[in-house]
């Protein structure tokens, strides 16, 4: 029987119980954690200035109320690069190729910058549905398109990460394919096609981590508007 190149992201189960339960863990048991010794080994070092980096740099543009937001990004970022990058080895399983997990992300933390917004400062949260100066005829037409662009947002963050994971891992599965087909066909084609398979793999642990700060990018986006 004939298996669809889409059957890779269907969730598996294995005596009734869905995987993408045990996926969700790996991160928070492969990471190392913190410990109290006065010196720590390279890979906890190596971790501990990547967070540094990144919370310095993710931080900057956000006024001092959003920065009690750092634990959460921080965690959140970390989690979808080891997510990403798991679903790359072989014989594993991805879960934020599900839009239903990337959704299910997005929605609760777009929507807390939306309620933040409300609730400290609900004229400027407002003011952004209708640009400054707009002629009154259009004003009804500009609200309906700022709320519908509030309102899609939560979406476009999971469609993003979604659809950029899965067509990346479509396209390792189809060269990989028609490099072990042409192996017997055509062994130098078969070599070329492995080469491009290597820098596909090389570009795709890029794209699994350049889409995790996007992502949390985007979040901190919508947060700097709302505090």
């Amino acid at each position: 029987m004939t298996m669809s190149l889409f059957d890779q992201f269907a969730s598996p189960s294995y005596l009734g119980i869905p995987l993408i339960a045990l996926a969700l863990t790996f991160p928070w048991i492969l990471l190392p954690k913190p410990t109290a010794r006065w010196l720590n080994s390279r890979l906890l070092t190596l971790q501990s200035w990547l967070i540094n980096t990144f919370t310095r740099e993710l931080l900057l543009p956000l006024s001092p109320p959003s920065h009690k937001w750092a634990a959460l990004l921080i965690s959140l970022v970390m989690f979808l690069i080891t997510l990403n990058m798991l679903g790359l080895l072989p014989y594993t399983y991805t879960p934020t190729t599900q839009l239903s997990l990337n959704l299910g992300f997005a929605v609760p933390l777009w929507l807390a910058t939306v309620i933040i917004g409300m609730r400290n400062q609900p004229t400027h949260s407002l003011a952004h549905l209708l640009p400054e100066g707009t002629p009154n005829l259009l004003i009804p037409i500009l609200i309906i398109i700022e709320t519908i662009s509030l309102f899609i947002r939560p979406l476009a963050l999971g469609v993003r990460l979604t659809a950029n994971l899965t067509a990346g891992h479509l396209l390792i599965q189809l060269i990989s394919s028609a490099a072990f087909f042409l192996t017997s066909v055509s062994p130098t084609t078969a070599l070329i096609t492995m080469v491009v398979l290597v820098l596909l793999t090389l570009l795709e642990v890029a794209v699994a981590m350049i889409q995790a700060y996007v992502f949390v990018l985007l979040l901190t986006l919508y947060l700097q508007e709302n505090t």
